[in-house]
């Protein structure tokens, strides 16, 4: 029995995530958080979006939320579309 994790990624893609938390942040803050988009709510939330290479490039950015003081909500990967049928390798 394998202990590893099946994963549909390409490995040398970075992978996409959301980030949500409480408070607003400006555009401004985009170049502080690796060029991810920023994304501010109605409900007073912002929601950080977009690629980060690997493990210690979240961990950076979770870090630099820590350093705002403001609350995570949520973390999520987001997996990428399927690929249309014609684009497929075979």
């Amino acid at each position: 029995m394998s202990n590893r994790i099946q994963s549909s990624t390409d490995p040398d893609q970075p992978v996409v995530f959301e980030i949500r938390l409480e408070g607003h942040l400006d555009q401004q803050w985009s170049d502080w958080f690796g060029g991810l988009t920023i994304t501010p709510g109605d409900n007073g939330e912002t929601l950080l979006a977009g690629p980060v290479i690997d493990q210690a490039a979240l961990y950076r950015l979770l870090k630099k939320v820590r350093d705002l003081g403001l609350p995570l909500i949520s973390v999520n990967r987001v997996e990428p579309a399927p690929a249309p049928a014609s684009e497929q390798r075979p």
